[in-house]
């Protein structure tokens, strides 16, 4: 029985026991935590049949050119914007990513971030933590609102979007969403509003959530430009990529007004360091920003249960196709055309 030689560049945790029980001695693991390819032997480049990368390692063009023998290149996640494709399809090796696991729990998570911010329960949290008795007070926190009746826009309804946007129906919020991608009609089998343009879909929403891939086209599409299109005291989610999102902008809306709050899961560089303007009044809890803003650390997609989802289905991707010539959830086409 053939075994092949599995690189894992950027291992989240270097306990690969879910992944070897899936393969067994089909497998051999090469097992790394690190950001730098050049912090791997090269010969462990050359020499890997496989990849499985995590998000904090880049796969570029330099680091392909050393892939003597790859043949497929599986993103342990639903992003890819970290493995150049291009060069990947150039070169002749597939690249899949995992998009089955962790939806509802990405979901769930954008519904928290808005629930939080719409229930004053961080504005409640530290009155009551300064003083039980005077911070016994419903008034004043500064996003409260009802949200019925709202309109709640998805730029985006992929799985993810849709998911989430299911979720905000089930508080009795009007739904609008925007997606080129999808075919003429989709509106009718998911029952939501299209917009045909994302201006219509900004002027439309009270809340607006952000459901995209990261790549030339869509990076820093949130900016001065189209946060100045928002309706005034609207909220804005982000738990999909953190570079779709110019964060000094966000910081500006937010801190003139424009915006009543905004929620992220996602930031430009993670984790921040040096922290953004607007981490750091959030850090310092500035006046200002009180009660308006939330950040959790790339989190939104963690389970137990999705975890374990995460890195199975990542193994069973790479065995069906080592062992079976079985491609799944490819990200690069015309890949074939090139290899050997």
């Amino acid at each position: 029985m053939q075994t092949y030689k599995i690189l894992v560049p950027d291992a989240h945790l270097r306990d690969l026991s879910i992944e070897s029980e899936i393969s067994g001695s089909r497998f051999e693991y090469l097992i790394y935590d690190e950001t730098d390819p050049a912090g791997i032997p090269e010969q462990q480049w050359r020499e890997c049949d496989g990849i499985l990368i995590w998000h904090r390692m880049r796969i570029t063009p330099e680091t392909v050119a050393l892939l003597d023998n790859c043949k497929l290149i599986v993103r342990v996640g639903v992003g890819f914007d970290n493995v150049d494709v291009d060069a990947c399809r150039k070169a002749g090796i597939a690249v899949s990513n995992v998009p089955n696991y962790g939806t509802t729990e990405v979901a769930d998570h954008a519904l928290a971030m808005l629930l939080y911010l719409t229930r004053g329960l961080g504005t409640y949290e530290k009155r009551l933590k300064a003083d039980p008795v005077t911070g016994f007070v419903a008034e004043g926190a500064p996003v409260v609102r009802r949200l019925r009746g709202l309109t709640f826009g998805a730029i985006g309804l992929g799985r993810i979007g849709t998911a989430i946007a299911r979720r905000a129906a089930g508080f009795d919020m009007n739904i609008v969403y925007y997606d080129p991608y999808l075919p003429e009609g989709h509106e009718l089998g998911i029952g939501f509003e299209r917009k045909s343009t994302l201006d219509e879909l900004i002027a439309a929403s009270d809340i607006v959530s952000l459901h995209v891939p990261l790549s030339d086209e869509t990076r820093a599409m949130v900016n001065d430009e189209l946060l100045s299109k928002f309706r005034d005291d609207s909220i804005f989610i982000n738990i999909a990529r953190g570079g779709l999102v110019n964060i000094d902008a966000l910081f500006r809306a937010l801190k003139s007004g424009k915006l009543a709050a905004a929620g992220l899961d996602v930031l430009p560089v993670e984790p921040p360091s040096p922290a953004p303007a607007l981490v750091e009044a959030w850090r310092n809890e500035e006046d200002w920003l009180a009660g308006r803003f939330i950040v959790s650390p790339h989190a939104a997609f963690y389970s137990e249960a999705g975890y374990v989802d995460m890195r199975t289905f990542s193994v069973e991707i790479m065995l069906d196709f080592l062992l079976h010539n079985k491609v799944r959830n490819n990200v690069n086409p015309g890949w074939a055309q090139h290899s050997l």
